[in-house]
């Protein structure tokens, strides 16, 4: 019985308590996002692995910040960068330049460009747009019947990467 009580007071339950802590970070602090394509390049490499903050609030978030959303239409969680916010007109020309409300936008991060149909998008209140960075590679709102998504629906704001190593680092 003595021994019972040393492996409870030793190990059982500090490891249970750790364990505790940890599934309670994850669920509503932390999350890790796998990223299944290159629609992300080069910022984020296909298969890494990125550390993301639940989003409780959007009042912080901000044109170019790189965002995890549940898609309804695609019917899973995605990872893109944020280019629309409420409200706005984001125009996409047929050389692929974004203009919001006709301003360019400047998009350093984008990856192979993709010339084509010129686009136009009115963001309705409560939802935003998102883009790939990869834009020749990316299923984003451009394809997506329905190109808004809800503010409810974003989960996370990514962070840094975790894997691969050799990219480990901010998003910034």
């Amino acid at each position: 019985m003595e021994k019972l009580k040393h492996l409870l007071k030793e190990y059982i339950i500090p490891l249970g308590t750790e364990a505790l802590v940890i599934l309670i970070l994850f669920k509503f602090v932390f999350l890790l996002v796998m990223v299944p394509t290159g629609s992300m390049l080069p910022k984020i490499q296909e298969g890494g692995v990125i550390f993301c903050t639940h989003m409780h609030s959007l009042k912080n978030i901000e044109r170019g910040d790189i965002l995890v959303f549940e898609s309804r239409e695609e019917g899973k969680t995605l990872i893109k960068r944020l280019i629309g916010l409420p409200g706005e007109l984001v125009e996409i020309d047929d050389k692929g330049t974004v203009t919001i409300d006709g301003e360019v936008l400047e998009e350093d991060y984008v990856f192979h460009q993709m010339e084509g149909m010129p686009k136009a998008f009115n963001v309705p209140e409560g939802h935003y747009l998102f883009l790939g960075d990869n834009r020749a590679n990316s299923r984003d709102a451009r394809y997506w019947d329905d190109p808004y998504i809800p503010g409810e629906d974003i989960t996370a704001k990514a962070r840094f990467t975790l894997w691969p190593l050799s990219r480990f680092g901010s998003l910034k």
